[in-house]
């Protein structure tokens, strides 16, 4: 690259060309009618190509505060992979019971509230909430033990149980949580629904 003088001595030199070439001057009147001398140094076209840092950060500033804003907005579904995950839950929750009733030997009763998509374990006090957009149904015996259950699944110190099914479901997937009422084991059924 040519560096070129700025005195004006210089600009004498090469004389008032209006050619508008790199380097020349050119002379333009104003809306005074005075003369105004502009240095073209470099071409118009490679001035304005191409775009500055601070606009692109501007821009991407502008895209985070909007992903910022909009996206807790968007409801997240659950997915097969957490439906999954939260019978695999259900299950663990169930034989901790089972186990505990085994180990101890008394009665431990899982809680089942459907409406509310709760399920608390007898033995731990551990509460399993589940996703509002999981539709929860359970199954359970009306009666067990010779007394009233139906909210509950009871595990017993022989192993067995009341026996219930818990489903739980999206549109077009499902999963059943089985417990057998005469082993007490519990069991993961995948359900196509449609």
């Amino acid at each position: 690259m040519v560096r070129q003088p700025t005195s004006s001595a210089a600009r004498s030199r090469r004389g008032g060309s209006a050619s508008g070439a790199p380097g020349s001057t050119r002379r333009a009147p104003d809306s005074a009618g005075f003369a105004l001398i502009e240095i073209l140094c470099v071409p118009a076209r490679s001035r304005s190509a191409g775009f500055a840092l601070i606009e692109i950060l501007c821009v991407l500033a502008i895209i985070g505060l909007l992903a910022a804003i909009i996206l807790p907005a968007v409801p997240r579904s659950t997915t097969r992979a957490k439906l999954e995950s939260l019978a695999v839950q259900t299950a663990a929750l169930l034989k901790t019971d089972r186990s505990a009733a085994l180990r101890r030997h008394v009665q431990v009763a899982t809680q089942v509230d459907a409406p509310s998509r709760l399920i608390r374990s007898g033995a731990t006090g551990r509460t399993l909430r589940l996703p509002d957009d999981v539709v929860v149904e359970a199954m359970l015996a009306s009666r067990c033990s010779d007394r009233v259950a139906g909210n509950s699944i009871d595990f017993f110190p022989t192993g067995m149980s009341c026996g219930g099914v818990i489903a739980l479901a999206r549109p077009g997937m499902g999963f059943e949580v089985r417990v057998n009422w005469l082993t007490g084991g519990v069991d993961i059924v995948p359900q196509k629904l449609l």
